[in-house]
C-alpha cells in the first residue's frame, strides 16, 4: 500500500461530499427562484388593480387634498411595483458541479 492510496480515498470522500453539498445548494436555489416567481406573481396582480383604480381616480374630479392622497397611493403603488420588477435581475447563480473544472463563476447581487 502506497502513502498516495490514503490521499486518493480522502480526495475522493471530499469530491463526493462537495458533490452532495452544490446539489443542495441548487435544489435550495431552485426552491428560492420559485419562491421569487410566485411572490412577484401574487403581489403583481393586486397591484395592477390598485394602480388602475387610482389612476381613473384621478380622471375625476377631486378635491385637493383627495386628489394628493390618490397621488401617493398612485405614486407608492409605482414603487413597490419597480421594487418587484427588480426581483426578475435576481437570477439563479450557476455552480460549478463539475469540480474539474477550474473556470469560477460568481453571482453579484444588482445594483440599485
Amino acid at each position: 500500500m502506497s502513502m498516495n492510496e490514503p490521499n486518493a480515498e480522502s480526495d475522493t470522500s471530499a469530491q463526493q461530499h462537495l458533490r452532495s453539498v452544490i446539489k443542495e445548494l441548487e435544489t435550495k436555489l431552485d426552491e428560492i427562484a420559485g419562491l421569487i416567481a410566485h411572490v412577484r406573481h401574487e403581489i403583481n396582480n393586486p397591484l395592477t388593480g390598485v394602480i388602475g383604480q387610482a389612476q381613473l381616480l384621478l380622471r375625476e374630479e377631486l378635491s385637493p387634498t383627495a386628489r394628493r392622497r390618490v397621488e401617493t397611493i398612485e405614486q407608492l403603488a409605482g414603487y413597490i411595483r419597480d421594487t418587484v420588477a427588480r426581483l426578475r435581475e435576481v437570477q439563479r447563480p450557476q455552480l460549478q458541479s463539475d469540480t474539474n473544472n477550474n473556470e469560477k463563476e460568481t453571482y453579484s447581487p444588482p445594483r440599485h
